[in-house]
């Protein structure tokens, strides 16, 4: 290594086309990528400040080989999603002599699968990344680092916005809270952030909140939480000063986040959740079948009227984003005609229906490898028709039932309903605008969908009823349209 200051080549590796990507929006709106590598620019803003750093988001832009040769280490993180792009990194910098150090999801739950790597970083970078720096500082590196505590946040900075260029991204993101205090059998979730839910101030929020704002950002802003209102005291706490920075500013940002059903039951919090300005939230529903809820422990869906649920929180004007899952052992053959109705029933539009897959460590795949039913490693890709265990259900039948439902609901057709059906329930206190790049997708739009566009009668049907019904929600029906487009390139509709 070289005597002066040491250089850091941070990547993110390639995403496969998936139902998160959004690859098929993106041209509508000359954006490169959905969402920023917030980890990698976090753990950036942990490092030494003489380091010189640079980002490359291999859904950005290519990672060139003089990246690679101009560094002295590669620091990579992945989902499990990204498996075979992170392989193909760790290939070339092992071919040029470029030491790697890894660490997030992919390499906290299989660093046993990574070998090759030259260090791997596990678990919560607040704990295990001082420990390696020490021990780089010392001369004393080991090849894995392994902690279970789950830190107090108090200490994790403010991200290195500086690494990327903003304008490629969909949406910024931003970091509340980590854990859940539920248990679901097939969420990794309380594996690798654990089952208390711990929450920075909120001055670290609002800190991140202006240092997007400072740089210029103005638009969605992901708060990546797994569970927002796992602590939901504190987030009422919250909640009413974050109104009180978007209102001085002129509200700047579009929430959204992630959140349990029992948000549908405190009126006091979808409220404040609305004038703060959170637009959407995404939901595990996972299924309709009570008996499927208990087999998997979802008891916090268990026993409510799920579609009710939903409705509530449309009311207030957040659009609900679902998560279904198939290929439970409970699940009779009817289970697909059920998700379709109740998905139909229940306007949730961006409905992420997948096969139930075992990821490691989560409780689930313990009790399926101790059945001995495991066949292969999860691709992490919710909706790519995958299953890594022998199901209950016969697998063909639960294949072409898993693709009956994701053709039927992202059909044009039933979309459109669907999204009709939800801009009959929301009732945002504030009219929705359109901003440059929306306005310039909306044009875009126009031209591919509503004129040369396969399912040109259902894009205007959908226009036409929103500007006659609800034209204050205009701008929310074409962005569901455009998404439409993306999901039927996914569903193979």
């Amino acid at each position: 290594m070289r005597s002066g200051n040491i250089r850091v080549l941070l990547v993110y590796p390639q995403y496969p086309d998936t139902f998160w990507s959004f690859k098929h929006i993106l041209p509508f709106i000359a954006k490169k990528a959905a969402f920023p590598p917030l980890g990698l620019l976090t753990v950036a803003a942990m490092l030494p400040r003489e380091w010189e750093k640079k980002l490359v988001d291999m859904n950005v832009s290519p990672l060139a080989d003089s990246d690679i040769q101009w560094a002295d280490y590669v620091l990579l993180s992945a989902m499990i999603v990204q498996r075979d792009s992170a392989k193909k990194v760790i290939r070339r910098c092992r071919e040029m002599g470029t030491a790697v150090v890894a660490g997030g999801p992919l390499f906290t739950s299989q660093y046993e699968s990574f070998e090759e790597v030259d260090y791997i970083v596990t678990g919560e970078a607040e704990v295990t990344l001082p420990r390696f720096l020490k021990d780089l500082g010392e001369g004393t590196l080991r090849h894995l680092y392994v902690s279970d505590e789950h830190p107090d946040l108090a200490s994790t900075p403010v991200p290195l916005w500086e690494l990327i260029s903003m304008k490629d991204y969909v949406s910024m993101s931003v970091q509340y809270s980590r854990g859940c205090p539920f248990q679901c059998e097939f969420c990794d979730i309380i594996i690798l952030n654990g089952r208390v839910p711990r929450v920075k101030t909120t001055a670290q929020l609002l800190g991140e909140f202006e240092s997007l704002y400072t740089r210029g950002w103005r638009g969605d802003v992901f708060i990546v939480d797994d569970n927002f209102i796992g602590k939901k005291e504190e987030v009422k706490r919250a909640l009413p000063e974050i109104t009180a920075w978007m209102k001085e500013r002129k509200n700047p940002f579009s929430l959204f986040t992630e959140a349990s059903i029992n948000l549908a039951d405190d009126e006091e919090l979808m409220r404040l959740m609305a004038e703060t300005g959170f637009h959407r939230v995404f939901v595990g529903i996972e299924t309709p079948e009570e008996e499927s809820l208990a087999e998997c422990r979802k008891h916090q869906n268990s026993g409510r009227d799920l579609v009710a649920s939903i409705k509530r929180i449309q009311k207030h004007g957040m659009e609900v984003l679902g998560g279904f899952i198939v290929g439970f052992d409970s699940d009779l053959p009817s289970i697909f005609e059920r998700q379709i109705s109740f998905i139909q029933k229940s306007g949730v539009v961006v409905a992420m229906v997948g096969i139930l897959n075992a990821l490691p460590g989560t409780i689930l795949y313990k009790r399926l490898k101790k059945e001995n039913r495991l066949i292969a490693d999860s691709s992490g890709n919710n909706a790519d028709a995958s299953i890594n265990f022998l199901p209950k259900m016969d697998m063909e039948t639960l294949m072409e039932g898993y693709r009956k439902v994701v053709r039927t609901i992202y059909s044009p057709r039933e979309y459109c309903d669907r999204v009709i059906t939800f801009l009959k329930e929301c009732k945002p206190d504030v009219k929705i605008k359109l901003c440059r790049h929306e306005f310039l997708a909306f044009l875009k739009s126009i031209w591919y969908l509503g004129i040369v566009g396969k399912y040109k009668k259902y894009y205007w049907k959908l226009l036409s009823w929103s500007l006659l019904h609800r034209p204050k929600l205009f701008p929310k029906a074409v962005a569901l349209a455009i998404c439409g487009f993306h999901f039927q390139k996914i569903s193979m509709c």
